[in-house]
């Protein structure tokens, strides 16, 4: 069974759109070697990935939200590395 026997085309997606896109939407199409229908899919797709894509990027998750505030409410004690580059540093800003 090939994959277009397994993964039919039932669901439908319609739009409106003016004589000028829809003329743009055909001529891209052409170009790319595509139906309009296949062009239009995959362009879709595509954006649709991307934005899902950056939402899960900007969205913590429920667990990342607790740790990120517990790390804030309760900070660790600083680090042995911590405290020697604070040293440091008051040095270099208190000898200008």
């Amino acid at each position: 069974m090939s994959t277009s026997q397994t993964l039919r085309k039932s669901a439908r997606l319609e739009s409106r759109c003016t004589i000028q896109q829809k003329d743009i939407v055909l001529q891209a199409a052409f170009l790319s070697g595509l139906s309009v229908t296949d062009f239009t899919v995959n362009s879709v797709l595509e954006k649709a990935a991307d934005v899902i894509k950056q939402q899960k990027i900007l969205t913590l998750s429920l667990e990342d939200q607790k740790t990120f505030v517990n790390a804030l409410l309760n900070p660790p004690e600083p680090n042995k590395a911590l405290i020697q580059a604070r040293n440091r540093y008051k040095k270099v800003v208190t000898a200008k």
